[in-house]
């Protein structure tokens, strides 16, 4: 028995150092999409090479790790239907590149349908329903059972015995790094699937939705996109583009969540959304206060009082 696992844990160590070494991806198989699934135009920009000659239009400000390095990608501009890159931009690591977590992600993802949910499935007790004043009939010499009330949970119409009480409330709070980190485990599965997309803004040159449906379809994006701005201002053109979409919707980044990203097949984040998120999430890493102290009901155990012999 000792020989046999040595030997079975010998090969999957082996099968682990051939795949790092093979330069496999690091993605698991259950994030990668089916080969079905996937468009091969998408496919045909490589990400932006070491000695590309578009400028760097945002640099990582926060302090990347010794052991990482930011991650490029590409700039797109939404003014033309052509998908000619405008620049580079540099995105930290620990937001945009960090490991897939399914749990993570299904925790939250459970988390943001149970937390307002409120089920108002109300039963009646035997109190409640009508009838069942007087014993239906006597208690012994009809060769019956004997009952004494009409309305027990055991008659038709009688009251519901452990039924549903309603409303009664889902509401939990999971931990505030659980949910930032379901939030970059997001992110970073977005971008390692190919469907997180960068822009300079938000300017169209015309508010007709047509423009935009074409766009989404040159540039393969997807069925449904998710638009993503920090700034107080919308411009209208891209207001008026996506009122009478169903599957394109904006949102501000203060709002973003794994729900909204899970749902969305493409994401699209302007350059000062990135800066925006990086700051917000990164500042969790840093932070050793509890943002909701735990505050006890009473300041502390009493004082003994010592006896002097």
């Amino acid at each position: 028995m000792f020989r046999c696992s040595v030997v079975v844990c010998g090969r999957g160590v082996v099968k682990r150092l051939a795949s790092s070494f093979s330069g496999e991806s690091a993605l698991p198989p259950n994030l990668l999409l089916p080969t079905n699934l996937v468009d091969p135009s998408r496919l045909k920009r490589p990400p932006p090479p070491a000695d590309c000659s578009l400028p760097v239009l945002r640099k990582c400000d926060a302090v990347v790790p010794a052991h990482l390095s930011p991650v490029h990608t590409w700039v797109e501009t939404l003014e033309s239907l052509d998908g000619e890159p405008v620049g580079l931009a540099q995105l930290h690591p620990d937001v945009f590149a960090v490991p897939p977590r399914l749990d993570i992600l299904h925790s939250v993802e459970t988390w943001q349908r149970n937390f307002k949910r409120i089920s108002h499935a109300n039963t009646k007790v035997r109190s409640e329903v009508r009838g069942g004043g007087r014993k239906p009939w006597k208690q012994k010499g009809s060769g019956r059972a004997r009952q004494g009330s009409i309305r027990s949970p055991l008659w038709r119409g009688g009251g519901v015995a452990h039924g549903p009480r309603g409303p009664n409330s889902y509401y939990y709070m999971l931990p505030m790094k659980v949910r930032v980190l379901g939030l970059k485990v997001a992110l970073s599965s977005k971008m390692a699937q190919d469907y997180l997309h960068i822009v300079d803004s938000l300017n169209i040159p015309t508010p007709d939705s047509r423009y935009l449906l074409e766009l989404i379809k040159q540039r393969h994006w997807g069925q449904s996109v998710l638009i993503v701005d920090v700034a107080e201002e919308i411009p209208e053109n891209i207001l008026e583009a996506t009122a009478d979409l169903k599957t394109v919707n904006i949102i501000p980044a203060i709002g973003l969540n794994v729900h909204s990203l899970l749902k969305h097949e493409a994401v699209v984040l302007t350059l000062d959304t990135i800066k925006f998120l990086e700051d917000k999430l990164l500042w969790h890493d840093e932070r050793f206060t509890p943002l909701y102290p735990f505050k006890l009901p009473y300041s502390g155990p009493p004082v003994e009082t010592q006896t002097q012999l």
